[in-house]
């Protein structure tokens, strides 16, 4: 049986982000993962975890200026202090609401030089050695150019050739389904063959980005026995963005015979 967690950047947007975390726990949701809070203090953001007596599984990195388009810091060169300093502040937010898993975003770089590669593995191996004293997994994601054009990490097959690298167990993969149909398809097979190197996997329907029922490319009760059949017994984040409301999107996990 699939354990799923509300991604709350994504979903119960009817709502400010305080109070998605009580939204999800009233529809049964055990456990969530968000994107980075922005203007939202750690306090706060805490304060309503606890209230709401819910897990985090997941935190985004800080992921720079976002009225600048930034959508991560980790391959830039010239941004390794703020890099470093993102990776300070998402860790002060991943404690306060016991996250232990933090999605490193790489930024977007519309024409990747040696200089971007060096530099993406040097904030890695840095980001790694002070997750692995607060014993945080980091987690890298190659991402569609359909969602973001230029964005440095934008294949598996780089994804993993730097965390086999790097090696060591506070760096994994995570494997977003909606991504890696857009990006090589192919689910059947790369379930298999990446499997060692999950850390947590995210869905949503392709190409639409909706619930997993609704109308697209992926047939996600397969996928689902995919997973089980692999082993993966962790979180999987809903990262969709429902079609009308989450309530009445949430429909899909009776339907499938699963339950929160």
């Amino acid at each position: 049986m699939p354990k799923f967690c509300a991604n709350l950047s994504f979903m119960f947007t009817e709502k400010p982000l305080e109070d998605r975390y009580q939204l999800a726990k009233d529809a049964g949701f055990t456990a969530v993962e968000s994107g980075f809070p922005f203007g939202v203090s750690c306090e706060r953001i805490k304060n309503c975890k606890l209230s709401a007596n819910i897990e985090q599984i997941l935190i985004n990195t800080y992921t720079g200026d976002v009225t600048k388009g930034e959508v991560g810091l980790a391959a830039i060169p010239g941004k390794e202090d703020e890099f470093k300093k993102s990776i300070d502040l998402t860790i002060e937010y991943a404690k306060a609401v016991g996250a232990k898993k933090i999605h490193i975003m790489a930024g977007k770089v519309e024409n990747p030089t040696q200089k971007n590669d060096e530099t993406y593995e040097c904030n890695l191996r840095y980001a790694v050695k002070i997750l692995e004293k607060e014993n945080i997994m980091g987690i890298i994601e190659p991402i569609n150019k359909y969602s973001i054009p230029h964005y440095y990490l934008n294949s598996y097959k780089k994804a993993v050739t730097i965390i086999a690298k790097i090696n060591n167990p506070n760096l994994k993969l995570m494997l977003d389904i909606f991504h890696l149909q857009q990006i090589q398809g192919d689910i059947s097979h790369t379930i298999k063959e990446l499997y060692k190197y999950i850390g947590h996997v995210q869905i949503a329907q392709v190409p639409n980005r909706n619930e997993p029922d609704a109308p697209g490319e992926l047939d996600y009760k397969f996928i689902f026995d995919l997973l089980e059949k692999a082993g993966y017994d962790d979180w999987i984040g809903l990262e969709y963005k429902p079609q009308t409301t989450t309530m009445e999107g949430l429909k899909w996990i009776k339907q499938f015979n699963y339950t929160l």
